[in-house]
């Protein structure tokens, strides 16, 4: 029977360095390929037993993944924020694929989820329209900043509108900022359309998938907030639990602890100090935290189940910063169920054990 191999890959735009190990952390194989799909699938072939393969998050990590998750016994895709020990010592790309392949075959390297292959094409339209928006802010904040340079006062929405454009470039009075201006507003005329465009397009695909019903009965997650959801969850059933969402979401608590034990009259007891709170976990996906706070800042200043949640909250003393984390907290764990079972949004949930 053919022995286990563990593939370490330090992937790079033209090349890979590939190191291939056994179960008993010898090297069996170095090698350096060029990063094309007949080249890695002519290795991957070449090698006889169970093969496991990792490779970091990156530019090709997708691409990479596809091509590889039929030809191989398993793809761990690892979080290159957690390979500390990649640091450590000597470093170039032969000893990177060798230590990938050594934590792969110690079983400690942190895995970045990859998956869903049905929501692809609603991943790639997230990805634009979310691009897209963030160009679109920045260049109107620009055009505030512009103004703004220049001590001009530009609150509301009013400097951007084609309407009033020449009666706000009549106040620049010097040529070169004005025709800076100018193209500004160009870029922003571009943007807007193209920013309509894929917010439709990105609405029709997300209306494809049976998660958009279900979670649009949940009080203030709009049609767009559903689709991110959609895109950036990809699944529910990758969450074990609403803990495990929370900190992929930037929810979760993170707190220290020292010294837990002591020893009283010969017996083993916990101590009573409480850990200590360092603030929510900075690892997280970005734009998944902003999707469920900006649904708990609107939805705890409106009327509704999520409303009265908040208001309880702060009837018990709570710090309204932690009431709209608790909130928060709560709508991630009600998407949680409702998308893994498939039922209905019951305001019940929100009596039930505070998030």
């Amino acid at each position: 029977m053919d022995s286990k191999k563990y593939i370490g890959m330090d992937v790079h735009q033209a090349t890979i360095s590939v190191a291939v190990m056994d179960a008993g952390g010898k090297v069996v194989m170095d090698s350096v390929i060029e990063t094309k799909a007949t080249n890695i699938l002519e290795l991957i072939q070449g090698i006889r037993g169970t093969l496991w393969v990792t490779f970091e998050e990156g530019t090709s990590a997708a691409w990479l993944y596809d091509l590889l998750k039929s030809h191989v016994g398993k793809v761990v895709v690892c979080n290159p924020r957690k390979n500390a020990l990649l640091k450590a010592g000597n470093k170039n790309d032969r000893i990177d694929a060798r230590k990938l392949a050594d934590l792969l075959r110690s079983g400690l390297l942190s895995p970045v989820y990859h998956g869903g292959a049905g929501v692809h094409t609603l991943r790639e339209m997230t990805r634009s329209y979310l691009t897209i928006t963030k160009d679109l802010t920045r260049v109107r904040n620009r055009i505030k900043g512009l103004y703004r340079s220049w001590a001009i006062p530009c609150g509301g929405q009013k400097v951007y509108s084609p309407r009033y454009r020449s009666e706000w470039l009549k106040k620049l009075t010097e040529a070169g900022v004005r025709r800076r201006a100018e193209w500004l507003y160009q870029q922003l005329d571009d943007l807007q359309p193209l920013h309509r465009e894929a917010r439709r397009e990105l609405l029709a695909e997300s209306h494809k998938h049976p998660a958009n019903t279900v979670l649009r009965q949940v009080p203030w997650l709009g049609p767009i907030r559903v689709a991110l959801l959609i895109a950036l969850i990809q699944t529910p059933h990758r969450f074990r639990t609403k803990r495990q969402l929370w900190a992929y979401s930037g929810l979760a608590l993170q707190t220290r602890a020292s010294g837990e034990y002591r020893v009283s009259g010969g017996q083993l007891q916990r101590a009573k100090r409480q850990p200590s709170l360092r603030g929510l976990n900075e690892n997280h996906n970005h734009e998944l935290k902003a999707v469920f706070k900006s649904t708990a800042a609107r939805a705890s200043t409106s009327a509704g189940p999520f409303g009265d949640f908040y208001a309880a909250l702060l009837a018990t003393g709570m710090r309204p910063t932690m009431a709209r984390l608790t909130v928060a907290r709560k709508i991630a764990a009600i998407v949680l169920t409702i998308w893994k079972k498939g039922e209905c949004f019951d305001p019940g949930h929100l009596k039930r054990q505070a998030a």
